[in-house]
């Protein structure tokens, strides 16, 4: 004897073939774009570091002011500070991070880069 299903159990799969689809899109497009999206995201967090170095122990500010030095489009870089080391990690959550240390007579120099 066969049932009839309610419109609810029909669409329950459809919404999650949908959610399936786009998910699978955005994992592909991410895969097809990692090395620019890797490239941007190092290099805003190279400049981060550099820019609230200079900042914070160069000009004296505070670390949550040296934000408003940063370009449009850096919201998705965030910065950490170490007051002993006298250095700033910008970092883009999952992607990079990158460091930039105060050296008297040099000023903010980053971390050399390894591969």
């Amino acid at each position: 004897m066969a049932t009839a299903k309610t419109s609810a159990q029909r669409s329950r799969p459809r919404w999650l073939k949908i959610i399936l689809a786009l998910a699978f899109v955005v994992l592909v497009s991410g895969w097809f774009f990692r090395e620019p999206i890797y490239g941007r995201a190092e290099t805003g967090a190279a400049y981060g570091a550099h820019v609230a170095c200079s900042c914070r122990y160069l000009a004296g500010r505070g670390l949550s002011d040296c934000k408003k030095d940063f370009e449009p489009g850096m919201e998705a870089v965030f910065l950490s500070e170490d007051a002993d080391e006298k250095s700033v990690t910008a970092y883009v959550p999952l992607l990079a991070s990158e460091t930039a240390r105060y050296r008297k007579g040099y000023g903010c120099v980053l971390e050399p880069w390894s591969e």
